[in-house]
């Protein structure tokens, strides 16, 4: 993508699961993400049944359901949405 390239942000397509995850490392380093990221397999079957190319941020509840779904990126893609959602979410304790 253009914007990638006016950002500097250019990797060779990962053909192996270990250079997808210093790919992914370098992602969450770069967008100073706090949270833990999750690197799909290297046939895609998990980009493929949820449409989360390029990039898409989900939170799973603790019963494997889906409970937030992010738009899709790179435009769509929004950690602070989900840090907001997650925030709005948890439970208050007194």
């Amino acid at each position: 993508m253009d914007s990638n390239v006016t950002e500097g942000v250019l990797y060779e397509q990962p053909k192996t699961i270990g250079e997808r995850k210093i790919v992914a490392a370098s992602c969450k380093r770069s967008l100073k993400l706090t949270m833990p990221v999750v690197v799909d397999e290297i046939d895609n079957r998990t980009d493929n049944a949820y449409a989360a190319w390029p990039e898409r941020i989900f939170i799973v509840d603790a019963a494997g359901r889906v409970a937030y779904a992010g738009k899709q990126g790179p435009w769509g893609f929004k950690p602070e949405e989900a840090r907001e959602w997650l925030v709005a979410s948890t439970p208050k304790t007194e």
